[in-house]
């Protein structure tokens, strides 16, 4: 049954995971990028995905083995290219902040991963033809005005900051290479809607046997984030491979201690170590021991934290029914207004023009709007208007 204020707020609780995955990275000390991304994704992207489908759906292992090869090729192959967009997601964040680089990038995915599906799809044209469709684009259109209200706000304390202020919130600030990075991390990071529309086939499955033994069909949508998301491990594993081969740093998995401060090359032009980077504690002689177990925990709870987007995204989805495109909308909204939150509590803001505040509140203001408005149209949808 749908039910799409439960919807609603099940993507807020996607949402807020998003925003927040990328906070326990934060505390990570002498790893490289690679390293501690490559923890953090073998836990969002293997880990955990397996372990909630297992332990929710007893009949995973016949489901899986009973599922077309071409769901399973076009589900992992959407996911492959997720990951590229995924690759640079966390780059994005680094030159632009949480706040505005999240804006920003879920942005063109919002509107790629919303918007083109029906209309690949020929429905784009029975949606606007009913009173809740009209609702649901509304709710989208209203999604990506907020986002534009975020990213002038971001564009507005580009204008208005020093240097020196920027990157004191922002270690490595730099908006010309993180817009770039975020547009073409937002356009391929939307492949993951198409991933799973692919798996459509193996959702339904599991639904009907869901339904069939007494079980809610609430998880349908889980089998199918374990094929997509092995599709984004592949994309990721081959990078941080070829990270580790550049800069050396396989060592780090094991080694307690740094072995060479010399040798060891910076990712993305930035030693691991360096206080512009996710470690804040510049090593010294007699400070070189490496914290391997709080950084495994740390990269952990990062990985399963990122998983739990699309857990309760999976969910959400169930309840929106016929628009259930609409939930890549409201998820990417949601996810935008808890980064945006934690970007005010990270002081991420602080110093800015009172017309900045504004345009950012404003923003924040329609994100909601829109995910209050989207949840009123497949409501009405319900009703069969």
């Amino acid at each position: 049954m749908n039910h799409p204020f439960v919807g609603v707020f099940l993507h807020w609780l996607g949402g807020l995971a998003s925003a927040s995955f990328y906070l326990p990275f934060r505390g990570v000390r002498k790893w490289s990028w690679e390293t501690y991304w490559l923890i953090g994704g073998i836990f969002s992207w293997i880990v955990a995905p397996w372990i909630f489908a297992a332990i929710l759906i007893p009949g995973l292992p016949d489901l899986l083995r009973h599922t077309p090869s071409s769901t399973f090729f076009w589900s992992c192959f959407f996911g492959i290219l997720w990951g590229l967009g995924g690759l640079t997601f966390g780059l994005t964040m680094r030159y632009l902040g949480i706040a505005l680089g999240m804006a920003v990038a879920l942005g063109y995915c919002a509107a790629f991963g919303t918007l083109i599906p029906p209309i690949f799809n020929g429905e784009f044209h029975q949606i606007l033809g009913t009173t809740s469709g009209r609702f649901i684009l509304l709710g989208v259109f209203t999604c990506l005005l907020g986002i534009a209200f975020s990213g002038l706000a971001g564009m507005s304390k580009e204008r208005e900051l020093s240097e020196e202020e920027k990157k004191a919130s922002v270690k490595e600030f730099n908006f010309t290479k993180g817009m770039l990075l975020a547009t073409f991390s937002g356009i391929m990071s939307s492949c993951f809607a198409y991933g799973l529309a692919a798996g459509k086939p193996l959702a339904a499955a599991t639904k009907t046997y869901l339904l069939a033994t007494g079980h809610s069909d609430l998880w349908q949508n889980l089998p199918v984030l374990i094929v997509v998301l092995l599709g984004g491990f592949i994309t990721n594993f081959i990078w941080c491979l070829f990270l580790h081969i550049k800069n050396r740093s396989a060592h780090e998995y094991f080694s307690p201690r740094i072995r060479n401060l010399t040798e060891i090359s910076a990712t993305e032009g930035v030693a691991p170590w360096d206080p512009s980077s996710v470690s804040s504690t510049a090593p010294s002689p007699q400070n070189t021991t490496v914290p391997l177990l709080s950084n495994y925990l740390l990269a952990a709870v990062a990985g399963i934290t990122w998983y739990l987007q699309f857990f309760f995204y999976s969910m959400g989805q169930t309840k929106m029914g016929r628009y259930d495109f609409s939930s890549w909308t409201l998820h990417m909204a949601s996810i935008i207004i808890f980064s945006t939150l934690w970007g005010i509590t990270l002081h991420e803001w602080r110093g800015v023009s009172k017309r900045t505040r504004i345009l950012i509140t404003l923003g924040l203001f329609v994100l909601v709007s829109s995910t209050v408005i989207i949840g009123y149209g497949n409501y009405l949808k319900g009703h069969g208007e």
